[in-house]
């Protein structure tokens, strides 16, 4: 499906709020289990009545096990909260024996209640995350986590590694469609920019409490503040990318320097899905597996199981 630009500036930045699929998708291959692994309904469900909790994660007496010392940390797009961002992947994890843990972040005061995540500004945001994983690691006792974020939650996880020491405490990072370098948005924020009417938009956006929108601008005082930061040597990192991403754009943005830089159509040529399905899309949850579980960097998923196409 192609976005106009109003229906781009809808999504400014989302990451995945499962109110704006309408598309299901079929789930990863289902295993035997303790959690089922939730789908598109359940992802509805959970951002409208339990925005913040989501099966699997913050079991705050979990420890780690020999086989997976890191706790997992889940981070949310904009618009979205982990009651639906999150429901193959953290019930996939705990299945698996990890220790998971999940946040919101960004609420503002247009947040309803909570559902409505990644608002507030960058540095804010960082910082609210930087405080959960240190309580991960004060209550599990590990040394590192990982982390996967989806849109926002992917730059959110950057902001830890550069601003918050996180290059001593990450393990791995994996970033869906993640945003730290900014977005063009279909070329709404280069057109503004053309225009001369960017600052206006900007203070539009800041005055109706979504400042977080701005700062994943490509340009933006945030992006520049932290592209001006190198990537701290130690983790291994893995982006996740689409070329059917019309909300972080181009897509090849999304690339980290020393980073295993994805593209899914590369490994399922077939794979429809857009930035806001790839919570749901298969491929995707096996990369993510795989590389949290320390697996093979020529890993190839099973082309099935594709993510909503928006």
């Amino acid at each position: 499906m192609r976005l106009t630009r109003s229906a781009a500036l809808s999504f400014a930045c989302a990451g995945t709020a499962a109110v704006l699929v309408s598309t299901a998708a079929a789930p990863a291959a289902r295993a035997e289990s303790t959690l089922p692994i939730g789908g598109l309904g359940d992802a509805a469900v959970g951002y409208a009545f339990h925005p913040n909790s989501v099966a699997g994660a913050n079991d705050w007496s979990c420890k780690p096990s020999a086989a997976h010392p890191d706790p997992v940390v889940l981070l949310p797009g904009t618009f979205a909260n982990i009651g639906a961002n999150f429901v193959a992947l953290s019930p996939m994890l705990k299945n698996a024996g990890y220790c998971v843990f999940a946040t919101n972040f960004g609420m503002t005061w247009l947040s309803a209640g909570d559902r409505v995540g990644g608002l507030d500004t960058e540095t804010t945001s960082g910082n609210q995350v930087a405080a959960f994983i240190d309580k991960v690691l004060a209550s599990t006792g590990a040394q590192k986590v990982d982390i996967v974020g989806h849109s926002q939650g992917g730059s959110m996880g950057v902001n830890y590694l550069k601003l918050h020491d996180g290059g001593n405490k990450v393990g791995t990072y994996v970033g869906w469609g993640q945003s730290s370098n900014g977005t063009t948005l279909s070329g709404l924020v280069t057109g503004a920019q053309a225009l001369g009417a960017l600052g206006i938009f900007n203070v539009g956006l800041a005055a109706l409490g979504a400042p977080g929108l701005r700062d994943q601008e490509v340009g933006s005082a945030y992006t520049k503040q932290t592209a001006a930061i190198p990537l701290p040597q130690g983790p291994k990192y893995l982006t996740i990318q689409t070329t059917h991403d019309q909300v972080v754009t181009p897509y090849a943005t999304q690339s980290l320097p020393g980073a295993q830089n994805i593209v899914l159509q590369n490994l399922c040529p077939n794979d429809p899905t857009g930035h806001a399905g790839l919570f749901l899309d298969s491929p995707t949850l096996q990369l993510t597996m795989n590389a949290l579980g320390g697996g093979p960097a020529d890993f190839k998923p099973e082309c099935t199981g594709y993510g909503p196409a928006i």
